[in-house]
């Protein structure tokens, strides 16, 4: 085996599931296609306060915590604590690579991949930079520059020397792409040619979009439906949802977090959610039709970008978290669940951008790279 060879991959990045997730993506990637012997070969990196804490040891991948914390968008004094830890960070990802000497730094944005980025560019090992988002984060604007290449979700992104790949999801995503196991999923959940609308706002929840689907349930007036419900751990168990006297016509099923929301995906008629890259990417790959809100604090406002590359497809619409209400929802239900039709062209649509193979591509940018 070569020196360069056990060096292996080092993948940096995360805070959020949305960096995450795809950086385990490519790193099952790189073992499936061979670049790597290994999980061995392969190290994430990641903070102290970010999910990958969680994630990455699930997935069977080494783990390597920088200290510190990102850096607010606003003059506050913890900034100043802030840049203190990244320095550290900094200093301790040099370190880390100087030992290890990888042969590639994948860069998947947040906190953890700006020291790694930095330390990659001081030593000379090629970086590759990944944008989930169809707007680059801060991280990535920075690290791009010294990139040997940007792999990025969707064209213009504003990276240089991108290359379009698609997001990487995860293997049970991949599974259903393009609508595979539909019925059988649908059979598996009890559907009996009921719709089915999915609802969902990350781990947490979104308690705007939770309001909105209680108060548009409690008068609800259409043909039968089904409504599976992720309310997320900060709504959970709160009062405000309790004893909320349901229309008849509605089946709600209301779970805290859903461990299988793949083969929900798959056999879902319509899903409402936020518009994430990591839910664009599956939402696409799978080919489901959808109803996004934007985070209106999102950074960059990246949300409302990421929801009008679907909305231009003909894939998604878009419903304006302002105006979020019972009424509101009611009235886009309805009008889609009415269009079988309509509904039928939009998977379509999502399917065509669905690139269920993202993580393949960017572990042979990686091989190519180290010339293995």
């Amino acid at each position: 085996m070569s020196s360069k060879r056990k060096g292996g991959v080092l993948v940096a990045g995360g805070g959020t599931a949305g960096h995450v997730l795809p950086g385990i993506a490519i790193a099952e990637a790189l073992l499936d296609r061979g670049v790597v012997e290994g999980r061995e070969d392969i190290r994430l990196v990641g903070s102290r306060r970010g999910i990958e804490r969680k994630l990455v040891p699930q997935a069977g991948f080494s783990l390597v915590l920088l200290p510190g914390r990102g850096i607010q968008r606003k003059v506050t004094l913890t900034n100043v604590a802030a840049l203190v830890g990244l320095l550290v960070a900094t200093v301790f990802a040099f370190c880390l690579m100087f030992r290890k000497r990888p042969w590639v730094v994948v860069a998947m944005g947040g906190y953890a991949s700006v020291p790694c980025g930095v330390a990659a560019v001081i030593l000379r090992i090629p970086l590759v930079v990944t944008e989930q988002n169809a707007v680059a984060g801060a991280a990535n604007r920075l690290l791009g520059r010294f990139a040997s290449v940007c792999a990025v979700a969707v064209p213009g992104t504003g990276l240089p020397r991108e290359i379009v790949t698609g997001n990487p999801v995860r293997d049970e995503i991949r599974k259903f792409a393009g609508g595979v196991g539909r019925e059988v999923a649908r059979s598996a959940y009890g559907l009996s040619g009921r719709p089915l609308l999915l609802v969902f706002g990350g781990s947490l929840g979104a308690q705007k979009i939770n309001q909105a689907v209680f108060e548009a349930l409690e008068s609800w007036d259409g043909q039968e439906l089904v409504v599976h419900h992720v309310l997320g751990s900060r709504d959970w168990g709160g009062e405000k949802f309790k004893n909320l006297e349901l229309s008849d016509r509605v089946e709600h099923r209301v779970v805290e977090y859903e461990r299988d929301l793949p083969s929900l995906l798959a056999a879902a008629d319509l899903v409402l959610c936020r518009s994430g890259a990591t839910s664009i990417a599956e939402l696409t790959v799978i080919g489901v039709p959808a109803l996004l809100v934007p985070l209106p604090t999102a950074p960059r406002d990246h949300q409302m970008a990421n929801a009008r590359v679907l909305l231009e497809a003909g894939a998604a619409r878009i419903l304006m978290d302002s105006n979020l209400n019972g009424e509101y929802i009611c009235k886009s239900l309805t009008s889609l669940l009415r269009d079988s039709e309509g509904r039928k062209e939009m998977a379509r649509a999502a399917a065509q951008l669905g690139r269920p193979d993202a993580s393949d591509k960017i572990a042979d940018l990686i091989r190519d790279l180290a010339n293995v």
